[in-house]
């Protein structure tokens, strides 16, 4: 048997050098040129919803009124035609400082930044909606009127 005092054992390499890490989260991809203007150009008081993941991933959609309904429904104000979604899933309703995500009661749930949501949730940018097979990221538009 041998020891690592052994006159015998070989050296080990000193490991490789790396300068830095980079930091990437493995669910976050880069956004185009036309999604960041279209966020960069939201009107006060709206916001959009960018599909990061699932069918239709690169589709937006647009919350400018009120109550903004999700669903598989073909009524619904966002139609998300996949059947891990709810006919009548949830709803985004306008508040005071946002927009708040609601669950309608679905079958497989609504998720915010992967928790499932079980009351209202008020929404920041940069959030994630998991509706079904779709993971949505919100954008909120400017809280001030551009010149």
């Amino acid at each position: 048997m041998s020891s690592p005092d052994d006159a015998t054992a070989k050296p080990v390499p000193p490991p490789e050098e790396t300068t830095t890490i980079p930091v990437i989260d493995a669910d976050t991809e880069e956004m185009v040129t036309d999604d960041v203007q279209a966020v960069e150009n939201l009107p006060a008081g709206s916001a959009m919803l960018l599909v990061q993941r699932g069918p239709d991933a690169g589709a937006r959609f647009l919350l400018d009124t009120d109550v903004v309904t999700v669903g598989r429904h073909p009524d619904s104000d966002i139609f998300l035609d996949d059947i891990s979604v709810s006919r009548r899933h949830a709803t985004f309703s306008r508040g005071d400082s946002g927009y708040v995500v609601s669950d309608l009661g679905s079958l497989n749930g609504s998720y915010v930044n992967r928790d499932r949501i079980d009351n209202d949730v008020s929404l920041t940018g940069g959030d994630e909606v998991q509706i079904g097979k779709y993971r949505l990221i919100y954008f909120a538009g400017s809280s001030k009127d551009r010149a």
